[in-house]
């Protein structure tokens, strides 16, 4: 894996000029942020050896290079998600590969269902912390010393001075966010109302099918995470609705130029 992680790197470099010390993962109605980006050069993910390719009719499917907030990024517009039959190791993949880019922060959306009695549909909340409850972890397997040690501390997986200075840029541009837990499952089913419950219990805000593989492998490498949800669809009782993928791409992008405002502005603080 470690060669094939070079192997990637070592292609895209040869494609773009671009060297990102910025990395972003947008989730599903979340692309918006990419229209910021001062775009350089763009890859499709099926032209990089051993990229997965996402299939999932939301994400597009390419790596975006170019300059955001004065930082030069690369952007992930579309992800990998575990029900697409991918392991967590190939879920993860890009992460790795930006590693070697030389990517130094990792920043990760997420369209969620909110759990927490006190979110409404809408809600923007930033992540300051998660529960894995994917059946596995993307660091099983032989170890890769180059890249991080076996047993990863985890005590602070989203970064506190960046959850604080976009509070900040919250509070000056008047939009309300929220901060909790992000739990992860593997989906592709939405939760049953006993199931939301289950997740509340565990001490979660919010429940979503994604960013936890990706925030491990990041803090495995030290590299610092901040991580945004945009609540699509609440799991708390009396409020569950039957959900399509097309309400929470309207919820997602209603709520868009928020989350990409803040995004935005702390990647150029940063």
């Amino acid at each position: 894996m470690l060669e094939q992680f070079k192997e990637s790197a070592a292609y895209i470099q040869s494609r773009t000029t671009v060297k990102p010390s910025i990395g972003i993962i947008l989730g599903t109605g979340l692309g918006g942020l990419v229209k910021e980006i001062n775009v350089i050069d763009e890859i499709p993910y099926e032209q990089i050896p051993n990229f997965p390719v996402s299939t999932v009719e939301s994400h597009s499917g390419k790596l975006i290079f170019g300059e955001l907030g004065g930082k030069k990024v690369v952007a992930m517009q579309g992800r990998f998600h575990y029900y697409e039959g991918y392991s967590l190791q190939q879920v993860t993949f890009p992460v790795r590969v930006m590693k070697f880019l030389g990517i130094e922060r990792l920043f990760v959306s997420n369209a969620s269902g909110g759990v927490n009695p006190d979110f409404e549909v809408g809600e923007i909340m930033i992540q300051n912390d998660h529960i894995n409850l994917f059946p596995g972890n993307p660091l099983i397997g032989k170890n890769f010393d180059e890249l991080g040690p076996r047993f990863p501390d985890m005590s602070e997986p989203y970064d506190h001075a960046m959850i604080e200075l976009a509070l900040t840029i919250a509070k000056e541009n008047n939009i309300k966010v929220s901060v909790g837990t992000y739990a992860g499952l593997t989906g592709p089913t939405l939760e049953t109302p006993a199931e939301y419950q289950y997740v509340r219990n565990t001490g979660a805000d919010a429940v979503g099918m994604s960013t936890v593989p990706e925030v491990i492998v990041a803090r495995h490498m030290e590299i610092p995470c901040f991580a945004i949800s945009i609540i699509t669809d609440l799991g708390v009782k009396g409020k569950i609705q039957k959900v399509s993928l097309q309400d929470v791409i309207e919820v997602a992008s209603r709520q868009e130029p928020k989350m990409t405002k803040i995004m935005k502005e702390l990647i150029s603080r940063v």
